[in-house]
């Protein structure tokens, strides 16, 4: 189960290796796209429209080896009880779940300034401890013209010893917890955590 999928490219992916995969997403034009993605690589994938925290399909607990979620998921709770509890529901006894996101030291802690490698300053000017909501344009603003709706969300960036005692309180046993570098060729940013890996195990 791939949690918040989006367009279905891990999960096409992760077909194309032989998994079967479900996908839980809200977003319409998610769904089309990670469908048409899959028929054109000739691999099946189940879409589950739906807003993960309203799954009312108890066919659905306890039916999957993995669950996992990765990178920009976690902000977008305010509350992450909920979120892990359902990742507990979803799995099967010795299921794992995995979750890999931006590393809090990069999200909370440290703002980078500058378009190239060479001219780059990072700065530590956050507060690794803020609980606070912040409020930022949406992910595809990005490609909007100016004259377009500059549409915002709130944001909850968590640290990284909320996250696992998050896994934790779910009932799941964290197994690892590994904090990953730079993975581009971007040398620059080398000896700062920029993502993290955790996994966990459903043993009863």
């Amino acid at each position: 189960m791939n949690l918040m999928g989006s367009n279905g490219i891990k999960a096409v992916a992760l077909a194309l290796l032989g998994a079967e995969v479900t996908v839980v997403d809200f977003s319409e034009e998610n769904k089309r796209y990670a469908l048409e993605l899959a028929k054109e690589a000739e691999v099946k994938i189940e879409y589950l429209l739906s807003d993960l925290l309203k799954l009312t399909d108890e066919k659905l607990w306890g039916s999957f080896d993995i669950v996992f979620a990765e990178m920009g998921i976690l902000h977008y709770f305010s509350d992450l009880k909920p979120f892990m509890s359902m990742a507990y529901k979803l799995l099967k006894k010795d299921g794992v779940f995995v979750i890999r996101d931006f590393h809090p030291v990069s999200t909370k802690l440290i703002s980078s300034r500058g378009s190239t490698a060479k001219i780059r300053k990072h700065k530590v000017d956050g507060d690794y401890f803020d609980k606070s909501l912040k409020e930022k344009l949406v992910s595809y603003s990005k490609y909007l013209n100016n004259q377009e709706q500059q549409d915002k969300v709130l944001l909850r960036l968590w640290n990284l010893g909320e996250i696992v005692t998050g896994i934790a309180d779910s009932g799941l046993v964290i197994q690892g917890l590994e904090e990953e570098p730079n993975l581009s060729s971007d040398t620059f940013d080398k000896g700062i955590p920029k993502t993290f890996v955790i996994t966990a195990k459903k043993i009863r």
